[in-house]
């Protein structure tokens, strides 16, 4: 109902302004085969864990919130929308991290609509372009994360589940590990991965050190 209600808002907008909401394409590499490479783990580790099956259902109904979402907030600030992949690696890796239990499943769509707004809002100039800051799942996931850990609720998400039943799938991580060289390899990231390995190495040790456990345990 409030998407319906932003449309009509928008296009009365619109139609007082004697706009047209321009839609272009772009297809750009990097989005489907991050969702493509992402849609591989889901199925590899759906096969050994049945309710990744049983999620796709709920992970089509977010991708089709995020493009309507996306469109509305976009047109809403200008005239042009440029549709591509973009949502499906954005929805897929928030659901490789957090799923909200059925009863508090509408906070999945806003922490959605949360990442989006993040990607509109939350940027900054670089090489002359206009563009966001964080990665729109990552800031999303960050949010909702240390709200759901400050207030003890994070029985309310399958968080625990997804941590747990990845292992499910035999050579999970060498999967992941060579899953994550596909996309390195397309898109020369292979600095970023290692600078954020080698940072989550060091808080690693740094927390081992310190409370006498390891961070990890698998």
């Amino acid at each position: 109902m409030a998407l319906l209600a932003w449309q009509g808002i928008l296009r009365l907008n619109q139609n007082r302004r004697q706009q047209t909401a321009l839609l272009e394409t772009n297809l750009r590499p990097q989005h489907y085969v991050q969702a493509l490479v992402q849609l591989s783990v889901f199925a590899y580790w759906g096969w050994y864990w049945r309710p990744v099956y049983d999620h796709s259902t709920l992970l089509l109904a977010q991708v089709v919130f995020a493009y309507i979402f996306d469109m509305l907030l976009t047109w809403s600030r200008r005239e042009r929308y440029v549709l591509g992949f973009g949502p499906f690696p954005i929805i897929f890796s928030t659901n490789l991290f957090l799923w909200f239990r059925d009863d508090w499943f509408y906070l999945q769509f806003l922490m959605i609509a949360v990442g989006f707004l993040g990607k509109e809002f939350v940027r900054w100039n670089r090489e002359g372009r206009r563009v966001h800051i964080f990665n729109p799942s990552a800031f999303s996931l960050g949010l909702f994360s240390l709200v759901l850990l400050t207030t003890g609720t994070t029985t309310i998400t399958w968080g625990e589940e997804i941590a747990t039943t990845l292992t499910l799938a035999p050579s999970i991580y060498l999967f992941l590990f060579l899953a994550g060289l596909v996309v390195m390899y397309v898109f020369s990231i292979t600095l970023v991965a290692a600078s954020a390995a080698a940072v989550l190495f060091g808080l690693s040790a740094i927390y081992t050190t310190t409370t006498g456990v390891p961070y990890f345990i698998d």
